[in-house]
């Protein structure tokens, strides 16, 4: 990567995030903490309001923008693959929200990239979700979004009923299933459950549904617990 490119990639990661590190953007960019911190003097000596130092973390201050980004044509042909293989696992809103998206982006791309992108040779037949299934993919991750408890009639893998109130935190695909992971209020620890075992969901509407986030009951504190430290690091750098 050109110094240039590198330069204005630190400026966009930095601005995509609360709080940025010099060890993310080193791994993310494949450079040391060291070009790291150089690259950031030289920015904020150019005068791009990048707040902060070495050892704690960036943010960039307010009021600063960067010229819209024209993608590559590998990067058009990437997001086209990727739109159409999500839509297939996604739920309906998420599905036609991905396809607009996509087509504002080829929308702005010249014709010759436009073109290539479109006639990218993969494609995801529609086969994925049942109905039910996207219809609680939905509602739990709309449920998440807003910290809104839900009701749920479960079956486990020996098939035994439980009725569960749930703070939904975020939902998981693996390949041919979507899981939540919630903390349970009745075992009152973290608990993944498979959308195609519930029997019934209700999302409760009172005031006393609503959660706020507490230590020890958040996604992050599940993720720390399971996941492995690299692992961890690109959920949550990508996020």
């Amino acid at each position: 990567m050109r110094r240039a490119d590198r330069l204005f990639h630190i400026v966009q990661l930095i601005r995509g995030r609360r709080l940025t590190t010099a060890a993310f953007l080193a791994r993310r960019l494949e450079v040391s903490e060291r070009t790291v911190y150089r690259d950031v003097a030289d920015l904020q000596h150019q005068g791009v309001p990048i707040e902060g130092e070495a050892g704690v973390g960036y943010r960039l201050g307010q009021g600063f923008d960067l010229p819209p980004l024209m993608f590559t044509v590998d990067e058009a042909r990437a997001l086209v693959a990727s739109v159409r293989m999500a839509q297939v696992w996604q739920d309906p809103v998420l599905a036609q929200n991905s396809q607009v998206a996509l087509g504002k982006i080829l929308s702005v791309l010249p014709v010759a990239a436009r073109v290539a992108a479109q006639s990218m040779a993969v494609y995801a037949p529609p086969v994925g979700l049942e109905p039910a299934v996207q219809a609680t993919l939905q509602t739990l991750r709309e449920a998440a979004q807003v910290r809104c408890k839900v009701q749920v009639d479960y079956r486990d893998v020996n098939d035994q009923p439980s009725q569960r109130t749930l703070r939904p935190l975020g939902c998981f695909y693996w390949g041919k299933v979507w899981t939540l992971v919630a903390w349970c209020e009745a075992r009152q620890d973290f608990r993944s459950f498979r959308l195609d075992r519930m029997e019934r969901l209700e999302l409760l509407q009172s005031a006393a549904s609503r959660f706020a986030d507490e230590p020890g009951k958040t996604l992050a504190d599940y993720l720390r617990m399971v996941a492995p430290p690299e692992a961890l690091a690109r959920m949550q750098g990508d996020g």
